[in-house]
């Protein structure tokens, strides 16, 4: 009877993989979020298509560059100390052979190989390949495989791209009055997607990387919208006084006298009527954003 074969896919080395992996991962689930929060607060400002298409197109552009250019920036600073790392043990073992010999067998022993064993170890692995066999057990670096900046760069670019496209289209092809719920929608799935893939790729549990993912964006997704909510506004409310002129405002109406001699009877100056109408006047577009994301 033949014994079944152990067929294990491990689909290259696992530090390259995990490498993309991780910059794709971070670079989808930002432009998931930061795009949806853009169009979101643009979209508390106006309802021209025009404009949320600009807004979006623009923030995905620097959005996705800009994830390129620092997944590039840090995976070739990691890259630089492995070199400088084997390079200066590629000279140890030059100038300090036998001392190196000891440092493996050591080495060998805290994993737990008895000394006999340990030491032949040793000595076999250091006359195959010395650097190798101190790179990895020493340093825990494959020579062979260092991190690919370029490869976590496309990585992180692609999926930027990808996610940001998502909320861009929920917000801009919808009709007006779906263009919120339709977005909101599209992002907690496009998180839940974005989990599920990760996990699979990376061979995980899928359940409990979905819902991690799906908090931690819409956590981070609630905190930008509700800012680009506030800045759109402010932006399409231009009587609206500096809180300055409110809080003097204020204080005029609680004085008996006023304030800096002006009679309460006469009324406050003509500086505070923009006060005035701007807590009188109807709230802008935004407003009704700010209400239906989080009732405010």
């Amino acid at each position: 009877m033949t014994e079944p074969k152990h067929e294990e896919n491990h689909g290259g080395a696992l530090g390259s993989r995990l490498n993309w992996l991780r910059a794709a991962v971070l670079g989808a689930n930002d432009g998931i979020v930061s795009t949806a929060g853009l169009v979101v607060g643009v979209a508390g400002a106006t309802g021209s298509r025009a404009a949320l298409l600009t807004a979006g197109l623009a923030g995905l552009l620097a959005g996705s560059m800009s994830m390129a250019a620092g997944e590039y920036v840090s995976v070739s600073t990691q890259r630089d100390s492995e070199l400088a790392a084997l390079a200066v043990e590629k000279r140890e073992l030059r100038e300090q052979p036998e001392a190196e010999l000891r440092e493996l067998t050591e080495m060998l022993q805290a994993r737990g190989l008895s000394e006999e064993v340990a030491g032949e170890a040793a000595e076999q692995l250091t006359e195959r390949d010395a650097l190798r066999a101190h790179a990895s057990v020493e340093l825990g670096i494959d020579p062979d495989e260092l991190t690919n900046p370029w490869h976590a760069a496309w990585a992180s670019f692609l999926a930027f791209t990808v996610g940001a496209l998502l909320p861009l289209l929920a917000i801009v092809l919808p009709p007006a009055g779906w263009r919120l719920p339709v977005t909101v929608l599209s992002v907690l799935a496009a998180l839940v997607l974005t989990g599920w893939t990760s996990a699979r790729l990376g061979a995980a549990a899928p359940g409990g990387r979905c819902c991690a993912m799906w908090a931690a964006g819409r956590w981070r997704w609630r905190s930008r919208t509700r800012r680009a909510a506030c800045w759109g506004r402010s932006a399409c409310e231009p009587g609206r006084s500096s809180q300055g002129d409110r809080a003097h405002a204020q204080a005029a109406r609680s004085e008996p006298h006023g304030v800096g001699g002006w009679a309460q009877s006469a009324g406050p100056p003509a500086k505070f009527t923009g006060d005035r109408a701007y807590r009188s006047r109807p709230r802008g577009p935004s407003a009704s954003v700010s209400q239906a994301l989080w009732g405010t």
